[in-house]
């Protein structure tokens, strides 16, 4: 058993937010003491005065780019950097070699994260062939080998007729499409977003509307179908609006942001940083704020990192050949943290956007909650802990992030997944495994 000591227990899903203690035992949680400690409690402490015991975090999109491309990372260490940054669920997209597109590689993902993994792993399987826009995957027969949801994720798919279609065959069995919404004409050939950045720099366009339009499209495919649609890194604000005006009316539409959106805008560009080039790319102060607004308004549904490691060669080059994305699992926590700043988002709200959220979207049984009976994943957070993000911090494979040498506030003190100790950097408590 394990006894997590006088924390601050902030559960959204249960509504719960108060000083106590929470009792893990075989794997789940078995209760929530209030008052004062257990004396002589047979089993593991973790003292948790003045921190945060939430949730485990989940990142609903990640890419752990196992297998093919395990030189940029793999599931251990993607996992490894997960627990780190607080996470105990990573659901990971399908752009990997072969393609997540069969029930095969499905299951070679799960077998690999249950021998290798630190933390749980839920892939998300592609929503067409090789990702290639042309014949969709079999649904069923991924979901029954283990997806959660299906993605073209970095590729979007152009057809709105398929799109259609996979809606059409979704919706009977709930199953959850991702999108990465994007219309590849109108992006085709830019390195960053269409202003006056990218126009005195010299880098070619990738205009709002380009992102905007997709958005459009996948929400009126969402009414004609009836079907569930979620809008992947929303980096606009008009993408903000149009979420908005889905909920209004009722339709099955969310929508996530990512940590770079909310707190960097293209202005990250100057000197031609490769580390801050990434797809959607940085936008302008209005979209940034527009975010930030549909985080406070709950328009916004979950923060994911878009966890995207590349090699360093693929990043130090010219500006325009250069690999778009960053990595993101050790930092989402303390930058979503930040949105604490001010009063505006409550440490409620904070911890539903990277657990609760996520578990609810995904439909993770006995995640993103603490309730009697729910999976023993719980993250202590040190909400006052002061640090720097440096490279040999880093455990990722990959070092492309643009918040290396940053100061930061808030990071996870002790991070359990499954009831057993993963990550600490809590003195006199080691790790099991």
């Amino acid at each position: 058993m394990l006894l997590i000591r006088g924390g601050r227990v902030i559960d959204p899903a249960s509504r719960r937010d108060e000083e106590g203690h929470l009792v893990l035992s075989e794997g789940k949680v078995r209760e929530f003491l209030a008052g004062e400690a257990p004396k002589n409690f047979p089993g593991r402490v973790i003292p948790a005065e003045g921190k945060w015991v939430v949730p485990g975090l989940i990142d609903m999109h990640v890419h752990l780019r196992e297998p093919g491309y395990e030189w940029k990372e793999d599931i251990r260490s993607g996992t490894l950097a997960a627990a780190a940054g607080g996470f105990t669920t990573l659901a990971c997209m399908g752009n990997t070699k072969p393609v997540n597109d069969h029930p095969e590689v499905t299951r070679f993902i799960l077998d690999k994260a249950r021998t290798e993994g630190a933390v749980n792993v839920f892939p998300v399987a592609a929503v067409t062939r090789g990702l290639e826009g042309k014949e969709m995957t079999d649904f069923t027969e991924l979901s029954e080998a283990g997806a959660v949801a299906f993605s073209d994720d970095g590729k979007p798919v152009a057809s709105a007729l398929l799109m259609r279609r996979a809606m059409e065959y979704a919706r009977p069995f709930g199953y959850l499409i991702m999108t990465h919404s994007e219309d590849p004409e109108l992006a085709e050939g830019g390195a960053a977003h269409e202003g006056w950045t990218a126009q005195r720099l010299g880098l070619p366009g990738i205009p709002a509307a380009a992102e905007d339009i997709a958005i459009a499209r996948e929400i009126l495919l969402a009414r004609q179908t009836g079907g569930r649609v979620h809008i992947q890194h929303i980096s606009t604000r008009m993408g903000v609006d149009l979420l908005r005006m889905a909920k209004r009316a009722g339709l099955a539409v969310t929508g996530e942001t990512a940590p770079q959106y909310f707190t960097l805008t293209d202005a990250a560009l100057e000197g031609y940083d490769t580390n801050a080039k990434m797809n959607p790319p940085l936008r302008g102060e209005e979209d940034r704020m527009a975010i930030l607004e549909g985080i406070l308004d709950g328009t916004i549904d979950a923060v994911a990192s878009d966890h995207a490691p590349h090699e360093d060669y693929v990043k130090r080059c010219e500006f325009v050949a250069a690999a778009n994305g960053i990595i993101g699992l050790q930092t989402s926590l303390p930058l979503t943290l930040a949105l604490l700043a001010g009063g505006k988002v409550s440490p409620s709200r904070a911890v539903d956007l990277l657990s609760a959220g996520p578990a609810r979207l995904l439909s993770l049984k006995g995640k993103g909650t603490l309730a009697p009976g729910a999976d023993a994943d719980v993250t202590v957070v040190d909400p006052d802990a002061e640090w720097e993000f440096r490279k040999e911090d880093i455990l990722s494979k990959s070092r492309n992030s643009p918040f290396i040498g940053w100061k930061l506030r808030g990071r996870a003190a002790v991070t359990i997944c499954g009831g057993r100790i993963r990550h600490s950097c809590q003195s006199g408590i080691d790790t099991d495994g």
